[in-house]
């Protein structure tokens, strides 16, 4: 393994959290805020650690193979975690480390699970901090880096493929460098669009930017005790709106660019994503109907908590723990699946939930006529008999996964709506689940081990699990 191409991709990324974390040092100084000072102690710290690492480990073996790939992945995340934590830790805002990393693996994951009891309490620094980092998870860390640092290697895709969410992950352009540019411009241009919107509607900038990241990022930080709930209806429908766009794979929103309008509409994930949110907000829609004072009110409430959940992001309107069984339970299972591969949203992404169908669909057409030779179709191409082993290998790496995470919370004194709940919220990077973790509640109640568990459990959905299992297994380590 080419460890000093590692430590030297580790170096840039500790010298560009520090970058990171000027902006919000700059918003603690607009507002004369204490916490300035956790900020200029944690810049000193990065570039302490930044530069050392990118000076002394530069190599002119650029070369970056897939186990690099998935080991700078790994590393980068629990780092910029551990550094992004603390400023929360040295103002006081959030004493516990334990507290502060689970808050800060939260946002970076774009999980929006928080410790927080009183969010209004916070400075206005640190609460652009929290939700900065959902905008800057949201598209990738390594990602964000590469686009703002020559790439080096032509083979920095295996960067792109262990960080990006979805089965099948390619470069859009020759360079992997510049697919991650342009996948950033477009993040950028909607982001900022959102902003706008969200400012025409009444929302002072300061919290148009906070919940344009939180959208952006699909994580669902917000600074209000009630979420979004106290904002106008107008406001409420543009961020609806943004978390089912932001919910889509930004590759096709590069063939729209290409005037490939055609192509677009060709995607079978596009139309699954859209199918699966219309039904589920008209279950809904219908459910709490008699809870609500008009059809308007229950399909604006529906819909926005549909897209909140299938996006995982997690922005809440109501509080769903008071809904119906049936809304509720149509609610858990879009924690499970997702929104489209290449997206920023977390969950198995429904695009290996459409292949796994396929596949059993095969299956079963197989066993009904054992000569027949079928090929699973997807996107209009033939999906490769590797891909498949993949979906398959990783659906039992979930579920093995996720049964782990909820064994261990069940040793906390919680109910099982809740322990599940909050295992799949994680798991799933959704944020809020039900019963003692619903929308109105927070995560602080549970102990240390259960939120460095919870904490891992998000970097394992953020990252599809394998980046961390090459990191944690022996042989990744050895020379051979």
């Amino acid at each position: 393994m080419n460890r000093r191409m590692v430590f030297y991709i580790l170096g840039q990324m500790f010298k560009s959290a520090a970058a990171l974390m000027v902006l919000p040092l700059l918003i603690s100084l607009l507002y004369g805020e204490k916490c300035v000072w956790s900020f200029l102690i944690t810049i000193v710290i990065a570039l302490v650690i930044g530069v050392p690492l990118a000076f002394f480990c530069k190599t002119e073996d650029h070369v970056i193979y897939a186990k690099e790939g998935f080991v700078i992945v790994a590393l980068a995340w629990f780092a910029l975690s551990a550094v992004g934590a603390l400023p929360f830790v040295i103002s006081r805002e959030i004493p516990s480390y334990v507290d502060a990393f689970f808050e800060t693996v939260s946002g970076f994951t774009t999980t929006g699970a928080s410790i927080l009891t009183d969010v209004e309490a916070m400075s206005r620094g640190l609460l652009f901090w929290r939700s900065f980092t959902h905008w800057v998870g949201g598209m990738g860390v390594l990602v964000f880096i590469m686009a703002i640092i020559p790439s080096v290697s032509d083979r920095s895709i295996h960067i792109l493929r262990a960080e990006m969410p979805g089965p099948i992950v390619g470069k859009i352009v020759p360079r992997a460098g510049d697919t991650a540019k342009i996948l950033y411009l477009i993040y950028i241009v909607l982001t900022a669009v959102e902003i706008i919107l969200l400012v025409i509607g009444g929302m002072p900038l300061y919290d148009s930017v906070i919940h344009a990241f939180g959208t952006a990022g699909t994580g669902g930080f917000g600074i209000k005790s009630d979420s979004i709930a106290g904002y106008s209806p107008f406001l409420q429908w543009v961020i609806t709106i943004f978390m089912m766009i932001f919910g889509v794979n930004f590759n096709l929103y590069y063939l729209l660019l290409r005037k490939r309008v055609k192509a677009v509409f060709k995607s079978e994930e596009l139309w699954f994503y859209i199918g699966i949110a219309l039904v589920a907000t008209i279950i809904i829609t219908v459910k709490i109907y008699p809870l609500y004072t008009s059809v308007g009110e229950s399909l604006r409430l529906a819909s926005f908590q549909v897209a909140s959940i299938i996006t995982t992001t997690g922005y809440a309107t109501a509080d769903f723990n008071l809904w119906p069984e049936l809304a509720k339970a149509t609610l858990l299972l879009l924690m499970f699946t997702g929104a489209c591969a290449g997206s920023t949203a977390g969950g198995m992404k429904l695009s290996r939930v459409v292949m796994l169908f396929k596949m059993i669909r095969r299956e079963i057409k197989h066993m009904l006529h054992p000569r027949s030779v079928g090929a699973v179709r997807f996107e209009g191409k033939k999906v490769e008999d590797g891909v498949l082993s993949s979906v398959g290998s990783y659906l039992a790496l979930y579920v093995v996964c996720f049964v782990m995470i909820f064994f261990v919370l069940c040793l906390e004194p919680f109910d099982f709506e809740t322990n599940f709940s909050a295992a799949a919220a994680c798991f799933n990077n959704v944020g809020p689940g039900f019963a003692g973790v619903g929308p109105t509640a927070s995560y602080a109640d549970y102990s240390a081990l259960s939120k460095i568990v919870l904490s891992v459990a998000m970097l394992l959905g953020r990252l599809e699990i394998y980046p961390i299992l090459f990191v944690l297994s022996p042989s990744t380590w050895t020379r051979k």
